[in-house]
C-alpha cells in the first residue's frame, strides 16, 4: 500500500517517498507518500489497469520487506 499520510513513516517497514528528490520526482507520485510493506494485499493481475508509479529505489522497498516477513 502506498500513503500519502507521511506521519506513517519511521518504521522499518515503511518507506518515505520524498518528491522533492530526483528518485521521488520519477515516481510520478503527485505528493511525498509512504509505501507500507506491512500493509500488503493480493491482487489478480487481470485488476491492475495500468502501471501508476515507477520507483528506482526498490533496495528500500525490498529490505521493507524483510523486514516485515522476517526474512534474514
Amino acid at each position: 500500500m502506498i500513503t500519502s499520510n507521511v506521519s506513517r513513516a519511521g518504521h522499518p517497514s515503511r518507506v518515505f517517498v520524498n518528491i522533492a528528490t530526483p528518485e521521488g520526482k520519477q515516481t510520478g507520485l503527485i505528493t511525498d507518500s509512504v509505501i507500507m510493506t506491512d500493509n500488503l494485499a493480493t491482487v489478480l493481475d487481470t485488476e491492475i489497469d495500468k502501471v501508476i508509479v515507477f520507483w528506482s529505489e526498490m533496495s528500500l522497498v525490498d529490505a521493507a520487506l524483510r523486514h516485515t516477513l522476517e526474512i534474514l
